[in-house]
């Protein structure tokens, strides 16, 4: 039986949520934010793992990194190819799983962002998504995580609400489990089409959970960040932002 990310239908649905128009836009500060944070250089080899349709693919080509971006949703993928080649850019675009995507020394920078990690039921999953990451890195190389984190979500946890963008109506009911590992998602998208709904469940981290997962996996050294501009992991932060280094 399939997990609901393994699907077309959860990500089809929920492409006008997750990729707005706004999340486009803000592609391009985040990408900045992140070269900063992690003091990055031109023509270093960058991989986008669960890239999506590219938003942060694109907008480090255009800054002349080598880019390869992985996703295991064939539309994504698809979207992602077009958009490069409108933009005659360079990137190598490729579907795959994050649990089976490896390339050994091959990259200088990991990105994993939008809370793209803890996806699978088997948390022994997450652990080989973090192998082949290390795997793929060269060493020294940087992996980054943007998500949202556990703290954050104890802080501004809301069990249901709503709203509308673009002439669709949002409501989403969300449910942790009952030690604070795992969230239940059930969404909802009203449209003059009709109604469409789905569920999914993934793993929350704290910034404590993130480290050791990493250290345990090889990496060497780990900093923890409250937003893409590096700000602290404090009770003020927005983002749960994890860096370690191979």
């Amino acid at each position: 039986m399939k997990e609901w990310h393994e699907g077309e239908m959860f990500w089809e649905v929920m492409y006008p949520k997750l990729f707005s128009p706004m999340r486009w836009e803000m592609a391009t500060q985040e990408v900045e934010h992140i070269i900063t944070l992690l003091d990055l250089h031109p023509d270093l080899s960058v991989l986008d793992l669960c890239c999506g349709p590219g938003r942060h693919s694109l907008e480090f080509a255009r800054r002349q990194y080598a880019v390869t971006g992985v996703d295991r949703t064939e539309r994504y993928i698809a979207a992602a190819r077009h958009r490069a080649e409108s933009a005659q850019l360079q990137i190598e675009f490729i579907k795959d799983d994050m649990r089976t995507f490896y390339r050994s020394g091959a990259f200088d920078v990991v990105l994993n962002l939008f809370t793209s990690f803890g996806y699978f039921s088997d948390p022994a999953a997450d652990q080989v998504v973090l192998k082949n990451i290390h795997t793929s890195l060269k060493p020294e190389g940087l992996v980054i995580f943007e998500m949202i984190g556990k703290e954050i979500l104890a802080r501004i946890y809301q069990p249901r609400d709503w709203f509308e963008d673009q002439g669709k109506l949002f409501l989403e009911e969300r449910k942790p489990s009952p030690d604070w590992c795992r969230m239940d998602n059930r969404w909802i998208v009203v449209d003059e089409s009709g109604r469409q709904e789905v569920e999914f469940s993934h793993r929350i981290f704290s910034g404590g959970e993130m480290k050791l997962l990493l250290l345990q996996a090889g990496f060497l050294s780990v900093q923890i960040y409250g937003n893409l501009a590096g700000e602290p992991y404090n009770h003020q932060a927005t983002r749960l932002v994890v860096v370690a280094r191979k």
